[in-house]
């Protein structure tokens, strides 16, 4: 059987994006690498191939190309909870391991490019619509880990979703500063270790 022909490197594939797509891929690798304060719109139009004027067609101002980007990241966790959630209908206690799970696979790109929402939130205003989108997703979170719990049996769902947030939310930080050894085995143990106390069905 032939061999089937090598797949295309991202700059081949990138630049087969539509311009907005490009524009977005191209403010993610560099709003990742250097920081949203630290990025010009010009460095973002070099980056995809294209000019500041064609950028501000699609995006009005930097401001608004960094609150699409974010709520694209935010989405992408958003899709996480509704996977689990699909994969485990009903089973509360297997959606929080499987997100649990979930994050703990994607320590590595954390440690080494950090969290969106994290290294981003410091450099925007309190009001920035980007700040509001982040406070929101992560509000949406919390009521989802909380209906998670809810539906583990805990006794407290809303202690124990809280628990496991700062678990999740804690782990991708020493994820990145690499303050802790062992992270991802670490996160897992200790959201089980929450579940397993509140009581939830289905534990060992």
């Amino acid at each position: 059987m032939a061999s089937s022909p090598p797949r295309p490197g991202r700059d081949t594939r990138v630049a087969r994006l539509p311009p907005r797509e490009r524009i977005l891929d191209a403010a993610e690798e560099l709003f990742l690498r250097e920081g949203i304060g630290a990025v010009g719109v010009q460095a973002i139009a070099d980056q995809a191939k294209t000019t500041k004027m064609a950028l501000y067609r699609h995006f009005a101002t930097k401001d608004a190309l960094i609150e699409e980007w974010l709520r694209i990241v935010a989405a992408g966790y958003s899709a996480a909870f509704d996977r689990v959630e699909a994969e485990h209908p009903g089973d509360g206690r297997a959606q929080v391991l499987a997100l649990a799970r979930f994050v703990a696979e994607g320590l590595p790109d954390v440690a080494r490019r950090g969290c969106p929402f994290v290294n981003s939130i410091t450099l925007l205003d309190r009001g920035h619509p980007a700040r509001r989108l982040i406070e929101d997703h992560k509000a949406t979170q919390q009521r989802r880990l909380t209906g998670m719990c809810e539906r583990a049996g805990v006794r407290d769902p809303d202690e124990a979703a809280a628990e496991i947030t700062f678990i999740l939310e804690g782990a991708q930080v020493s994820a990145q500063n690499g303050s802790v050894d062992r992270v991802g085995e670490r996160l897992l143990a200790a959201a089980e270790a929450v579940l397993e106390r509140g009581g939830a069905r289905g534990g060992r």
